[in-house]
C-alpha cells in the first residue's frame, strides 16, 4: 500500500510524492493516521539551505492525528486514540533521549504525510486534551512548548538572580545570616522569594523575533505577569499580533531596538532577551540589548560560529542558555498555558491547506505571507 507525503528534495524544492505505507519496525512503534500537520520555522533552515543535511525524506515535525496500529510493548494507548506528537521521539519522561532523533530528518521521516511511524510511542505521543481548538494543538508538537521554554529560562534565570546571596543584594538582616537558628533562616529566605516575585514582574524582557516561537514566547512571559515584553520583528503584520498579547512592538528597519530599550531602561539594558530566529544578526542583537548580568536565552536553530567572543561574555557577566526544548518534560505546563491563551491564538493560523499544496505552504512562509501553515489531510 502507499500513501501521499511531502519530500524534500533540495533546497527551495518540496513535493508530494507516492511512498510506501508507514509501518511498524519495532516493538514500541505506533502508526499513526495524520489529520493535520504543521509546518515549521526551523523546516525553513533545510528548505533554504542552510542547513546541510540529506534528500529524499518526509518532511515535517508538527502531527496531530488517530493511532492506527501499536507495537506489542506500547501500553499508553490504543488504535482509535486521538493523539498529538512532540517533535523528536523519546523514551520516558526524559529532558533528551540518546536514542531518539527528530521527525522529518534523513533518519527519520516525518508527519507531512497520511501516515507515520513514531517510535517510543509511549513516550513520543501525548493524549489530545479536550478543551483546546485541534487547529491550535498542532502548536504543541513544537513551537508553543519552544516559546514557553524560552522566557521559562529567561525568567527562570531572573528568579535564580533575584534570590541568590551571589547576585542579588539585600540588607544582611534579610539574608538569614544563621544568627538565631535555621527557622529564622528559612523564615528570611522565605521572604526574600516572595520579595523577587515583584522584581520579575518589573522585568524588562525582549524577545526577538516573532513569527510562531515568538509570539508563543511572549504568550507565556505574559501569563507569567511580566508587565514589560517588547517585541522586535521587521513584519508589521507579526508586531500586531505581538501586540495583541501585551507585548511593546519595536519595528525593525524604522525603530533603532538599542535606542528604544536603552530609553525605557534608563541606560541599564534589557534583564532578559529571548532570541527566536537562528541567525548571527539576533544573537547579537539580544547580547547588545542585555544589561550586565543580564539572561540571554537563546532558542534559535543556529547554524553559524557564535557572533561575539568569550572575552565579551566575560566583560558582560551575563547567563547565557542555548539549546532545543524538552518537550516531554514541560508539556503538560506549556499546554495549561496555551489553553489559557487559545482565544488570542485563534487567529494566528493564517493558512489551512490540503496536503497537495504543501509546495505552496512552503513558499509562502519562507516569504514571511503567513504567520502559521497547516495541511490538512
Amino acid at each position: 500500500m502507499s500513501m501521499k507525503a511531502v519530500v524534500f528534495r533540495g533546497p527551495f524544492d518540496v513535493g508530494i510524492e507516492q511512498r510506501p505505507r508507514s509501518q511498524l519496525k519495532d516493538s514500541t512503534d505506533a502508526i499513526v493516521r495524520v489529520n493535520i500537520a504543521g509546518i515549521c520555522g526551523s523546516e525553513l533552515h533545510m528548505y533554504r539551505g542552510h542547513q546541510q543535511t540529506g534528500t529524499g525524506h518526509i518532511m515535517g515535525h508538527e502531527f496531530v492525528g488517530i493511532v492506527e496500529e501499536i507495537g506489542s510493548d506500547v501500553s499508553s494507548f490504543q488504535p482509535g486514540d486521538e493523539v498529538v506528537s512532540i517533535f523528536s521521539a523519546v523514551w520516558g519522561l526524559t529532558n533528551r533521549c540518546i536514542n531518539g532523533t527528530a521527525f522529518g530528518t534523513p533518519l527519520l521521516d516525518g508527519g507531512q504525510a497520511e501516515y507515520v511511524r513514531v517510535p517510543f510511542a509511549d513516550g513520543t505521543l501525548q493524549h489530545a486534551p479536550t478543551n483546546l481548538d485541534r487547529r491550535l494543538l498542532i502548536m504543541m508538537c513544537d513551537i508553543f512548548p519552544t516559546g514557553y521554554y524560552g522566557s521559562q529560562r529567561a525568567i527562570e534565570g531572573l528568579k535564580t538572580q533575584y534570590n541568590s546571596k551571589l547576585t542579588s543584594f539585600t540588607p544582611k538582616e534579610t539574608h538569614g545570616i544563621a544568627q538565631n537558628g535555621a527557622e529564622e533562616n528559612e523564615q528570611n529566605l522565605s521572604y526574600f522569594s516572595n520579595s523577587a516575585i515583584g522584581k520579575i514582574q518589573e522585568s524588562t524582557i525582549v524577545v526577538i523575533g516573532c513569527g510562531p516561537v515568538g509570539i508563543c514566547a511572549i504568550a507565556a512571559a505574559r501569563w507569567e505577569g511580566i508587565k514589560k515584553v517588547f517585541a522586535i520583528d521587521s513584519v508589521e503584520d507579526r508586531l500586531v499580533e505581538a501586540a495583541s498579547f501585551g507585548a511593546i512592538p519595536i519595528l525593525l528597519g524604522k525603530d533603532d531596538p538599542k535606542e528604544h530599550i536603552m530609553k525605557v531602561t534608563n541606560n541599564r539594558g534589557a534583564d532578559a532577551v529571548v532570541e527566536v530566529v537562528g541567525n548571527k544578526a539576533a544573537l547579537r542583537s539580544a547580547f547588545e540589548l542585555l544589561r550586565p548580568c543580564g539572561i540571554l536565552s537563546s532558542v534559535g536553530f543556529h547554524q553559524d560560529e557564535l557572533p561575539f567572543t568569550a572575552l565579551e561574555f566575560y566583560q558582560a557577566n551575563i547567563t547565557v542558555n542555548f539549546g532545543r526544548v524538552p518537550v516531554r518534560t514541560i508539556f503538560d505546563d506549556a499546554l495549561r498555558c496555551l489553553t489559557a491563551n487559545q482565544d488570542k491564538m485563534q487567529n494566528y493560523i493564517s493558512h489551512e491547506l490540503p496536503l497537495n499544496e504543501a509546495a505552496r505552504g512552503y513558499r509562502i512562509f519562507e516569504q514571511t505571507k503567513a504567520r502559521k501553515v497547516i495541511l490538512k489531510i
